[in-house]
């Protein structure tokens, strides 16, 4: 019995059918989601999610309901969906993780993973090229951003500190240098490896949110007086919060002159180095060190795969080098076919697959003209929000992130924060838009990112007008 529910669960004609079902499901869907049909979301409560799928799991034997589950998430592919920092993958992408997902070959070892090891190989290297990096640069594909943030910050210990930790433990007193508004997994990085939060020197930021460069010398001599040893320093490109950049090549100047690491975190905006436009933002990005850029934020991959890339490729293998000999064997020349010697993770997503795919079918210009084009509707949004009364802007937009805030005249404060958090959390309830928001130096503002190469500003200004109504309700006027 046990024997012919295995022949059933792995019946090919079975899988046929429903692999068939399925991708003719989300065709269907994919049609009426970018069409801007419905809403972005139907809200739930967790409470009642939790209750709901618990039925459904109950109820065993009876096959998974597509449909069901494609009511009950966020439609990253609608076009008023402004919400978190993730792309809707492109269709040939979302191909290639299910190919990765149904082969399922590790990647710890190259005969686990022969094609898309070489792919990696080939996308890595690439990428490298593109941030303008010499040939002995050499990356790797990882489960996103925090986890390559992670990684590099090890590396940078491994290769800038001459204590070896690695072997014999973290006896405390070094830091790295980082802007107050970077992303929260830097800073998670650095307690994870045993810095805690004296060894986390935030750095203050100017109005438009980027790093002001200009404290970096007090803050380094500050933290050498109390015994510390600063090894690193990361650019955002750019923060999270506001989407600003940090001035790179002042960075690099800096940690140039005081033999500091230079990492930045281009989870984001790193793919503006592929952008004749914009990769002014990033100038500077070739003299780091190390640098992360996600494929599932402005490259248009499904989640979760970010690259990290090394300057001097050598340094990316000593950071877990370790004795693993039914794995890892030693070897004279370079043995980049083995990830699980660069990587904190054994086995690991063919996430390469999906890289590969899209520069393959379309080319470098796939995503030059996704990035120019929210880029240049970030500018076009704030454009609106200036021509409308009772609207503020946190600071003009660098990339495809916003932050805005409705301020009626005669409100204090504290009244403005309250009333847009509350037009924010009915505009999730009723799900017609979606949008987050975000506190900066302690006031609350509404905030987009504009990932959705279908959104235009008929859809912005839409949104204006919906929020407004939204906020003449709540102050009593309607």
């Amino acid at each position: 019995m046990e024997e012919d529910l295995l022949h059933q669960a792995y019946d090919p004609e079975t899988f046929r059918k429903e692999g068939q079902q399925l991708i003719n499901q989300l065709s269907e869907y994919l049609k009426e989601t970018l069409s801007g049909y419905g809403p972005v979301l139907n809200y739930s409560d967790p409470k009642e999610q939790l209750e709901l799928w618990k039925k459904d799991v109950s109820e065993s034997g009876s096959g998974v309901d597509t449909a069901n589950i494609l009511k009950h998430i966020t439609r990253v592919h609608h076009p008023r969906y402004m919400g978190h920092q993730v792309a809707p993958p492109l269709p040939v992408a979302s191909l290639m993780a299910l190919l990765g997902g149904f082969l399922n070959n590790g990647m710890a070892v190259y005969e686990m993973g022969m094609a898309p090891t070489a792919m990696e190989h080939l996308i890595t290297g690439w990428l490298c090229r593109k941030v303008g990096y010499s040939s002995s640069a050499r990356g790797i594909l990882t489960s996103g951003g925090t986890l390559a943030n992670l990684t590099a910050l090890l590396s940078a210990r491994r290769n800038g500190v001459a204590e070896d930790i690695w072997n014999r433990g973290y006896s405390g007193g070094l830091a790295i240098l980082v802007s107050e508004a970077a992303h929260y997994c830097v800073d998670r990085a650095a307690r994870i490896m045993g810095l805690g939060e004296a060894g986390v020197l935030k750095v203050p930021v100017l109005e438009n949110f980027s790093m002001d460069t200009s404290k970096l010398p007090g803050i380094y001599e500050a933290a050498r007086q109390k015994g510390l040893t600063p090894f690193a320093i990361v650019g955002s490109a750019p923060c999270t919060a506001t989407g600003s950049y940090d001035h790179l090549e002042a960075l690099a100047d800096f940690a140039e002159e005081n033999d500091l690491w230079f990492h930045v975190d281009g989870a984001h905006g790193g793919p503006a180095v592929l952008s004749e436009k914009y990769k002014f933002l990033v100038q500077g990005i070739q003299r780091a060190d190390s640098v992360v850029i996600d494929g599932h934020k402005m490259m248009g991959m499904p989640v979760i795969t970010t690259a990290l890339l090394f300057s001097d490729g050598a340094t990316s293998y000593n950071t877990f080098s370790q004795e693993a000999e039914y794995l890892l064997a030693d070897t004279v020349e370079e043995d980049w076919s083995n990830g699980a010697k660069r990587t904190f993770e054994c086995t690991k997503l063919t996430s390469s697959l999906t890289w590969y795919a899209v520069l393959k079918q379309y080319g470098e210009p796939i995503f030059e003209a996704f990035l120019n084009r929210q880029y240049d509707l970030a500018r076009s949004f704030s454009d609106l929000i200036r021509e409308r009364p009772n609207w503020e802007l946190a600071c003009e937009p660098q990339s495809n992130i916003l932050c805005f805030r409705w301020a009626p005249l005669g409100i204090p404060s504290e009244g403005l924060d309250e009333i847009n958090e509350n037009i924010r959390k009915k505009a999730l309830e009723e799900g017609r838009f979606y949008i987050v928001q975000t506190r900066l130096k302690g006031t609350l503002y509404l905030r987009t990112s504009l990932m959705n190469p279908f959104t235009g500003t008929a859809h912005l200004s839409e949104l204006l007008t919906y929020l407004e109504t939204l906020g003449q309700v709540f102050l009593g006027n309607e």
